[in-house]
């Protein structure tokens, strides 16, 4: 704790963020991954018209852990976010774990949100008479799946007109794509720009990032309310019967899972739980905020509260205007997975909505993923300086205030897997990641409770006990929710982290080697001065 203390003090990172700025942190990360992204693949492959209550659930499920995140920003407002809190209280090879788990949540978050992102770019070129070539915007996994989808159905015969033209199509796109060595050629090219654009734009700084993305949280927040208000006026009541539909199985990526049902709803709830990212956002940039101590636990609650609302509004909104069956990835509506809300004004007639939500999902969309890439670098950020991965992740720009290496490599690998992979295994391993470093938080901030009691603290989680084990038994249930090929994933994940950290990140750990006692033993002054600071500069 007084190494973090110490740590405080002589960062390199400008402190440029006020409540506000952090609040649309959490508000641009969290909206569009959730409501621009998942609902359609909620709504078809887990629980139907009653996506809504799987947005409950999920929230409910956040609002304790949000509890835990804001009582521990309040004491250790430095970047890391549940990586750092865990190293201060819980120990170090539990704080790699969840910096491991971490990066199933960022990185594999940004790279969806980029995946979805040309969905929306790919549908407002066509709206202007533009289209980018199948095998320019598809990743191999997805493009071989259709392919092979779309001759099965054809030689069984029997098939609708529209359906029979969309096959055919599909096995036209896929035999115009070049050849390599008799290998089709796959990319997602905009999906892989994207990244490259943001990375760039985070290169400036953070003020200047900020202050794009408060830009951006007002024109899609602006957007959402416009779907609500709009959207009511196409709602179709019979979508919604029944709200929860009868227990089924379905298949996703070829594999065969229950949906629908009391399951469906709770499933759904995992399968979009990363959505809610935003609010965990907002603790990565305590080493940036200028009062973190008051204004971390404020923005952490408030986005989360705000994005909960609009959330399920969204979603009632949505399976009322298009049949959840509609967004069958290999039905009459291909495209409607990828975006469903500008599909869902389409369907109704209304292409004109289209236009802006299109737009607005295409530049919002942009926010989210900035607001991940900047969370990830950060908690590298934080790893490196304790030594637990390389040390040019922790190397600060003196001119920009940023980690500009750090940056350049996350936005290369971020960029070549988002135009290789499909969207949804991205969103489930992304699941995993939060709920496991929600779980940790929860875990972490009555073990600091116990531990420390006397600690300051500006915001204290009200009767602690039941919130923690409450965050935990929702978080572990979800977990063992998630589809099982996420979970295989994902623990496998895990297994590599464990190999990496005992051959690595232990031998090279600061911790490890003494070096906490050297590095911070002159700069120990308490982190009451320098919040009295911050305080008289403001």
């Amino acid at each position: 704790m007084s190494a973090y203390e110490a740590d405080i003090q002589k960062s390199e990172l400008k402190r440029v963020l006020g409540k506000w700025s952090l609040t649309a942190i959490g508000i641009g990360a969290i909206i569009g991954g959730g409501i621009f992204v998942l609902t359609g693949t909620g709504a078809y492959y887990n629980a139907g018209p009653a996506l809504a209550l799987s947005f409950v659930i999920a929230g409910i499920a956040c609002v304790f852990a949000a509890l835990c995140y804001a009582e521990f920003a309040s004491i250790l407002p430095v970047e890391g976010s549940a990586y750092a809190y865990a190293y201060g209280t819980v120990g170090e090879i539990f704080a790699w774990i969840i910096g491991w788990g971490l990066i199933l949540e960022y990185a594999m978050g940004s790279m969806t949100v980029a995946v979805s992102w040309s969905g929306y770019f790919g549908k407002l070129l066509k709206m202007f008479g533009l289209h980018l070539p199948y095998w320019m915007t598809t990743d191999p996994g997805t493009a071989h799946k259709a392919f092979g989808e779309a001759t099965k159905q054809l030689a069984e015969g029997k098939l609708p007109a529209d359906k029979l033209l969309g096959f055919q199509e599909t096995i036209s796109n896929f035999n115009a794509a070049p050849e390599l060595f008799d290998f089709k050629l796959f990319l997602n090219l905009p999906a892989l720009v994207i990244v490259l654009f943001v990375i760039w734009i985070l290169l400036r700084g953070t003020k200047g990032a900020a202050k794009a993305n408060n830009f951006i949280v007002i024109l899609k927040v602006s957007a959402i309310i416009f779907v609500i208000i709009a959207g009511i006026f196409f709602i179709d009541t019979a979508n919604w019967t029944p709200f929860i539909p009868e227990a089924t199985t379905i298949t996703e990526n070829g594999v065969p899972h229950k949906a629908y049902g009391v399951a469906g709803i709770v499933a759904g709830a995992s399968a979009i739980f990363f959505a809610y990212v935003g609010f965990d956002a907002v603790s990565t940039q305590a080493g940036e905020a200028i009062n973190p101590k008051k204004d971390v636990p404020f923005a952490i609650i408030t986005s989360l509260v705000i994005c909960t609302i609009l959330y399920i509004l969204v979603s009632l909104v949505l399976t009322g205007m298009m049949h959840y069956t509609d967004f069958n990835p290999l039905g009459k509506y291909p495209d409607a997975i990828k975006a469903p809300v500008a599909y869902a004004f389409d369907i109704a007639g209304q292409a004109w909505a289209g236009y802006i939500i299109t737009i607005a999902a295409t530049v919002g969309l942009i926010s989210v993923l900035m607001v991940m890439i900047m969370g990830q670098s950060r908690i590298f950020l934080g790893m490196s300086k304790d030594g637990l991965i390389p040390a040019t992740f922790s190397k600060v720009n003196a001119e920009t205030g940023v980690p500009r290496k750090n940056l350049m490599i996350l936005g290369s690998v971020i960029a070549v897997i988002a135009s290789l992979t499909p969207i949804n295994d991205l969103a489930h391993m992304t699941s995993f990641g939060t709920l496991f470093a929600f779980t940790m938080v929860c875990v972490a901030v009555w073990v600091l409770r116990v531990k420390e009691p006397n600690l300051v603290r500006s915001f204290r989680v009200p009767a602690l006990p039941v919130i923690a084990c409450l965050g935990i038994a929702i978080n572990v249930y979800l977990i063992f929710n998630l589809s099982k090929e996420a979970q295989m994933y994902s623990f496998g994940w895990l297994i590599i982290g464990f190999i990496i950290y005992f051959l690595y990140s232990k031998r090279n750990s600061k911790l490890q080697n003494g070096g906490y006692g050297e590095t911070f033993k002159a700069e120990q002054k308490p982190l009451e001065d320098v919040n009295i600071n911050i305080d008289n500069k403001e």
